[in-house]
């Protein structure tokens, strides 16, 4: 247990100092499960352990939704989708800002990244907010906030993560996702209306649309939708699993791009470049997670963790809500992937010995980092967007998002309260 300790402690610290996260955890990992066996177990273990992921049937659902994204984000089919929902919102106050946030919305529907989310609003929404006399505090906030549904609503990068790591359905993760997505769209919404009720000065009018122009602009959603039905209607019908979904999902994109010729040799060798890019990067981290739970289990710390809940006298809630706490603190200061690469191995026998479900927990931990990607001083999704847009402080970015944070917590009580908002698609599919 003293060995797992210090192993926690020393991924934490590298963590904080920025060595690569992947290369942190296999290095610990190794020296870990090399001091408490041998250096030979560990040598062994190591390969066995990649080659094991590495042609897992699971695992190979991250690059096709990855792919996915990538050609909807470079091909500029995501820029249709803005339009759309420009010409149903944009003439009511504040309705530049709620077009931005259900682009987001859809945009993650069939991108499952937070990061690429806001990065593509960043370039889409903000110009055009810019140019309507939108405040700094209010646009950007609502591309970085709007930017956090992309982990949620499925499919969602860190969902199947969390149902590698976990070893749960990452089919029923998406469908579980469903409604505290649109949840959270809908309090999102809810928070601009509020703003442009109060303060109008943040959120102009835009230019009114008529009907004849708004229902051509629907014109551009389709491949949004198809997608949708496509990998969502068929994990909810049986029809094929997650990692089928991504293949059917990310060849259907393709095949949009292509007919809509907007998919040449040079922009496809691109995709197929930063798709790879990110996959080989997501693959280390999972590898490396997956040698930091070995080493958990060597090291007996997640018993011993679950022993002192045991003889704590908590009660079950206690117990989730102490948990619950540790992912809001650490989320703060801590990189989110990080924090579900570390913890959810650690907790995981705890919250199973007192009855919690696995695929609920796991769109509790979303929340939680949803919430991390947004609070100072290590908001992820903040400094992607500053990254983006040179131009607007950090300080302005944060102090905009401050009512976003505040309807985060929010449902985060509601669906730790009514675990049923989570879970009765999954119980409507099976």
């Amino acid at each position: 247990m003293t060995v797992g300790l210090v192993c926690l402690a020393a991924v934490l610290l590298l963590a904080f100092l920025r060595v690569p996260l992947g290369i942190a955890l296999l290095t610990v990992s190794i020296g870990g499960i090399g001091f408490i066996n041998s250096f030979d177990v560990a040598r062994t273990l190591l390969p066995m352990t990649l080659s094991e992921a590495a042609f897992s049937y699971e695992l190979a659902v991250v690059p096709m939704f990855i792919l996915m994204g990538n050609v909807l984000s470079r091909t500029g089919i995501s820029e249709d989708l803005f339009r759309a929902a420009y010409a149903f919102f944009g003439a009511v106050r504040g309705g530049l800002a709620l077009a931005t946030m259900v682009t987001c919305a859809g945009f993650s529907a069939v991108c499952g990244s937070s990061f690429a989310t806001a990065a593509t609003m960043a370039k889409v929404a903000y110009p055009s907010m810019q140019q309507y006399g939108y405040s700094d505090r209010l646009a950007s906030a609502t591309i970085a906030a709007g930017g956090t549904l992309g982990i949620l609503i499925p499919p969602s990068i860190i969902l199947m993560i969390y149902g590698i790591l976990t070893q749960q359905n990452i089919g029923e993760l998406f469908i579980a996702g469903m409604l505290p997505g649109l949840l959270g769209l809908a309090m999102y919404m809810g928070v601009i209306y509020l703003i442009a009720w109060f303060k109008p000065e943040h959120a102009p009018r835009g230019n009114p649309v008529s009907a004849r122009e708004r229902w051509q602009s629907l014109a551009g959603v389709w491949p949004f939708v198809a997608l949708f039905l496509l990998i969502i209607g068929g994990l909810y019908m049986g029809w094929f699993t997650a990692t089928e979904a991504g293949g059917m999902g990310s060849g259907l994109a393709l095949l949009i791009a292509l007919l809509q010729r907007r998919m040449n040799l040079s922009r496809f060798v691109e995709v197929m470049k930063e798709t790879a890019q990110t996959s080989v990067m997501l693959y280390v981290v999972l590898f490396g997670a997956m040698m930091f739970s070995q080493l958990i289990s060597f090291s007996g710390l997640a018993d011993e963790l679950l022993s002192l809940v045991q003889g704590s006298g908590l009660s079950r809630m206690g117990v989730l809500l102490a948990i619950l706490a540790v992912f809001l603190l650490l989320g703060c200061v801590m990189d989110s992937m990080a924090i579900i690469l570390i913890f959810v191995p650690l907790f995981t026998p705890t919250l199973v010995a007192q009855g919690f479900d696995l695929v609920w927990f796991g769109i509790i931990v979303v929340v939680l980092t949803e919430i991390g990607l947004i609070t100072p001083p290590v908001g992820m999704n903040v400094f992607v967007l500053k990254a983006n847009l040179p131009k607007v402080p950090v300080g302005t970015i944060f102090r905009g998002l401050v009512p976003f944070i505040g309807v985060d917590v929010l449902r985060l009580g509601v669906l730790v309260a009514f675990p049923a908002i989570s879970l009765a698609l999954v119980q409507l599919m099976k």
